[in-house]
C-alpha cells in the first residue's frame, strides 16, 4: 500500500488540506485505487460527574454562565477558563412499565444510546426560543445538581443566560418566572449568543455577523456597536436541517440499510466528512465522471455481523470426503442387508419346523401353526418356503456382490470438467471459450427460470399458478379407483409442476459445475467480468455506504434552502437583501468585517463560498472581509464569561425586587443584549349594560335606483 496526497481540488486551496487531510488520503493497488474505507465511530456518551461546589465560588457569589443553545448547553463559573458542563440539550423519558414506578428523566449526556430512546425526546425549544418550561425546569435541575450547588432552596449566584435575537417578551417573561420563583436567584443577565462571541473575538464596532445555529440562521448587521434589528433577517434553516437532509438522502439511497442509517451517524458524517462547494454546479457536473466518482468517493462501513463459515476444503479433501460418505452409505446398506437376511432365514427356520409337524403327525399343531401364518393349506406353506429360500438366496448374492465391489465403486471419480473442456490446440481456443460461456449461461438460465416459477407460485393470478390449480383440480376430479399415482416415472413430472417450490433446486453438483465453468473463464477469458459470477460477495461489502455528492448537497442548504422546498432565500441572498437597507459608506463599513459564528460554520470551504458570493454581489474593486470565529461552538460561553467579569456586570443585573416590581419581560440593555420593547397595556374591557328591554329588529325594503 502507498499512500499518495492529492496537491489540491480545484475548488479549495492548499491551506484547507492542511486543517482537513482527511479528504485527501487514498490507497492504491496493483492496477486498482480506492479511498480508505471509513469506519463508524458511534461514540456513546459519558455521563457528568457532579462537580465539586468550590468555598471561594459559594462565598463570593460567582455569576454562573448559563449558554442555553438549542443544540448543547454549556454551563461553567465566570472565573473558570472553560465550560464545566457540555451537554446535548435533550430530555428522555423513558416509558411507564405497568406495574413500575415512571423512570427518571435523563438529561443530555445521561443518555448512554440516543437512538433507542429517539422517539422519546423532547426539548425545551420550538426552533430556537425556550416555549417548554416544564423541560427547561428539568434542564435547570440537571445544572444546578451538576455544579454541585448544594444550598438549601435557593441558587445564590447570578445568573448570565444567552436567549434568542429578538427574544419575545412572553418568553423572557417565564424564563425570569422560572429563575426567580423557582430557584430564588438573587439577580439574572441576558444576551445574545452570536454578539457574546463578536464581541469576545475583539471585532470593531462595525460588521456583519452571519450566526448560523442548529435551526435557524440570522444576518445581523453591527453599526456603531449596536445590532440593527430592524433590518436584521432571519432564515429557518441551520444545522438541524442539514443532518435531517443527510439522514433521508442516505435512507432513499439505501432502503434495505434503513434501520442502521440513523440519525446519529449522519450526524456523524455532517461533522467529520461534508464540505460546501466553492461552485456546487461545477461540482455536480465532476460527479457524473466515473473516474472522478472512483477517486472522490467515500466508503462508508455499516456495523454487520459477519456469518460463521467453515474454511473451503481443497480438492482433495472434497474427493476425500466424498469417499468417506460413499463408505458410510455402503456399510448402512450393508447392515440393512444383514438385518433382513437374519429375519428372513429365522422365518424360513420356523416355516421349516412347521412342515416338520407334519411329517411327525402332529395335525393338530401343524393346523394350529398353519392358521397363526394365514396359511390354507401345505400347499401354501410350500409355496411361502420356497419363496423365503429365493429370497434369502438373493440377499446372500447381493451381499457378497458388495463386497466385491467395493474399492471399485469407492475409487471411481467423476471426471474432470476442466480437461474436458480444455482444447487441445490453440485453433479452436475461441470456440471452446464461447462453449463455456454457453454452458455457464445455461446453468444461470435455468437458475433464473427456477426463481421465477417459484415466485410466479406465491403469486394467484399467474399463469403458472392457474395452470397447478387446473391440473389438481383435473386430479380431483377422477374417479376413485386404487390410487397408483407415482408408480410411473412421468407422474414426478405432474409433481414438480404441481408443487410451490416448483419441484426442483439448486443442486450441489450444479454449483459445482457452475463454479469450476467460471474458475476456467476467469483464467482464460480476459472479457469475463468475475463481478457478475456466482462466487458470494465479501459480507461487509454489502453493508457498505458510498457517500459521494451527499457530502457536498447537505450544507448547500445554508445557500439553497429551496433543496428542501424551503421557499425562503440563502444566506448569499439574504446578506444582499440586508446590505441593500444601507448606503454605500454603510455598505463598505458592514462588509469590512463579515463575521462568521455558531456550530454549524464549521464546514470546511464555507468562509471560500462567502468571499465568492461577496466579490459578485460587491461593486467590482470594492474590499471586503471575512473573519470567523476562533471557536465557533464555545466563544458564545467565552464572551458571556468576559461579560461577568466586567467590573461594569452588576449594573446590567435584573434584581428580584426589580422583577417584582417591572415584571418578568424587563431586563436591563447593554451591548450584547436585545433591545428591550416593553409589551402594550392590555385593551381595557368595555362593560355593556345589561336591560331587560326586548330589542325588537325590524325589516325593511329599500328601493335603490340604479344610473
Amino acid at each position: 500500500i502507498i499512500p499518495i496526497f492529492l496537491i489540491s481540488f480545484e475548488c479549495f486551496g492548499p491551506d484547507f488540506y492542511l486543517k482537513f487531510p482527511r479528504f485527501k488520503y487514498i490507497r492504491i493497488y496493483p492496477g486498482k485505487m480506492e479511498i480508505e474505507l471509513i469506519e463508524l465511530k458511534d461514540i456513546k456518551t459519558i455521563p457528568d460527574i457532579i462537580h465539586v461546589y468550590p468555598e471561594r465560588v459559594k462565598s463570593e457569589c460567582t455569576p454562573l454562565v448559563i449558554d442555553n443553545g438549542s443544540y448543547n448547553c454549556r454551563v461553567g463559573w465566570a472565573t473558570e477558563k472553560e465550560p464545566q458542563l457540555i451537554f446535548k440539550n435533550l430530555i428522555a423519558k423513558p416509558r411507564k412499565e405497568r406495574g413500575k414506578k415512571d423512570g427518571e428523566p435523563q438529561v443530555g449526556n445521561d443518555i448512554a444510546n440516543i437512538e433507542a430512546v429517539r422517539f422519546q425526546l423532547k426539548t425545551q425549544f420550538d426552533r430556537n426560543v425556550v416555549t417548554h418550561f416544564e423541560a427547561q425546569e428539568q434542564i435547570l435541575d440537571y445544572i444546578f445538581t451538576h455544579m454541585g450547588i448544594d444550598t438549601e432552596g435557593s441558587v445564590n449566584h447570578p445568573i448570565i443566560l444567552t436567549e434568542a435575537f429578538l427574544n419575545p417578551n412572553y418568553s423572557r417573561n417565564l424564563m425570569a418566572e422560572l429563575l426567580f420563583e423557582c430557584y430564588n436567584v438573587p439577580s439574572v443577565a441576558y444576551g445574545i449568543d452570536c454578539l457574546f462571541s463578536y464581541q469576545h473575538n475583539n471585532c470593531p464596532s462595525d460588521g456583519l455577523i452571519v450566526s448560523v445555529g442548529y435551526h435557524t440562521t440570522h444576518i445581523i448587521p453591527i453599526l456603531d456597536g449596536k445590532a440593527d434589528a430592524m433590518n436584521a433577517r432571519r432564515i429557518n434553516v441551520g444545522g438541524y436541517h442539514i443532518t435531517s437532509y443527510m439522514h433521508k438522502l442516505l435512507q432513499l439511497k439505501y432502503p434495505v440499510h434503513v434501520n442502521a442509517i440513523t440519525l446519529s451517524r449522519a450526524e456523524e458524517l455532517i461533522h467529520e466528512h461534508s464540505m460546501i462547494a466553492l461552485s456546487y454546479q461545477e461540482e455536480l457536473s465532476k460527479w457524473a465522471d466515473v473516474d472522478y466518482y472512483d477517486t472522490h468517493i467515500l466508503r462508508v462501513q455499516l456495523p454487520y455481523i459477519a456469518p460463521t463459515t467453515t474454511p473451503g476444503l481443497t480438492l482433495e479433501q472434497q474427493k476425500e470426503r466424498k469417499r468417506e460418505l460413499a463408505r458410510r452409505l455402503m456399510e448402512i446398506n450393508a447392515r440393512k442387508r444383514e438385518e433382513r437376511l437374519a429375519e428372513d432365514e429365522e422365518q424360513l427356520n420356523q416355516l421349516l419346523a412347521v412342515q416338520d409337524l407334519l411329517e411327525e403327525g402332529e395335525i393338530d399343531e401343524f393346523d394350529q401353526a398353519l392358521k397363526s401364518y394365514s396359511l390354507a393349506n401345505e400347499a401354501d406353506l410350500i409355496k411361502m418356503i420356497n419363496n423365503l429360500q429365493a429370497k434369502v438366496e438373493r440377499t446372500r448374492q447381493k451381499i457378497v456382490a458388495a463386497n466385491s465391489q467395493e474399492e471399485n465403486i469407492v475409487i471411481e471419480e467423476k471426471p474432470k470438467i476442466k480437461s474436458s473442456l480444455q482444447p487441445r490446440d490453440q485453433q479452436d481456443f475461441d470456440e471452446w471459450i464461447a462453449g463455456v460461456r454457453k454452458k455457464r449461461q445455461e446453468i444461470l438460465d435455468k437458475r433464473m427460470a427456477k426463481r421465477q416459477r417459484r415466485q410466479d407460485m406465491a403469486k394467484r393470478r399467474t399463469a403458472a399458478a392457474q395452470e397447478r390449480m387446473r391440473i389438481i383440480s383435473q386430479l380431483a376430479k377422477k374417479e376413485k379407483r386404487d390410487d397408483d399415482f407415482g408408480m410411473r416415472d412421468e407422474d414426478w413430472d405432474v409433481y414438480k409442476v404441481i408443487n410451490r417450490e416448483g419441484g426442483d433446486s439448486d443442486s450441489e453438483l450444479e454449483q459445482e459445475k457452475l463454479l469450476e465453468l467460471e474458475d476456467v473463464l476467469r483464467h482464460h477469458d480476459p472479457e469475463f467480468d468475475s463481478a457478475g459470477s456466482s462466487v458470494p460477495m465479501v459480507p461487509g461489502e454489502t453493508h457498505q455506504l458510498h457517500v459521494g455528492v451527499e457530502r457536498l448537497r447537505t450544507p448547500e442548504l445554508l445557500f439553497q434552502p429551496s433543496m428542501i422546498g424551503s421557499v425562503e432565500a440563502g444566506i448569499a441572498e439574504a446578506i444582499e437583501f440586508v446590505l441593500k437597507q444601507y448606503t454605500s459608506e454603510e455598505q463598505t463599513r458592514l462588509v469590512s468585517n463579515v463575521f462568521l459564528t455558531g456550530g454549524s460554520t464549521t464546514f470546511p470551504g464555507l468562509l471560500e463560498r462567502l468571499k465568492r458570493e461577496l466579490r459578485e454581489m460587491r461593486p467590482f474593486g470594492s474590499n471586503f472581509q471575512v473573519n470567523i470565529a476562533k471557536n465557533t461552538s464555545l466563544d458564545a460561553w467565552y464572551g458571556a464569561r468576559d461579560f461577568g467579569l466586567n467590573g461594569n456586570f452588576p449594573e446590567y443585573l435584573v434584581s428580584r425586587k426589580e422583577y417584582e416590581e417591572k415584571g418578568g419581560e424587563y431586563f436591563k440593555e447593554h451591548s450584547t443584549s436585545n433591545t428591550y420593547t416593553r409589551s402594550p397595556d392590555p385593551l381595557p374591557m368595555i362593560q355593556v349594560p345589561v336591560t331587560s328591554e326586548q330589542v325588537i329588529v325590524e325589516d325593511a325594503i329599500v328601493d335603490v335606483e340604479i344610473e
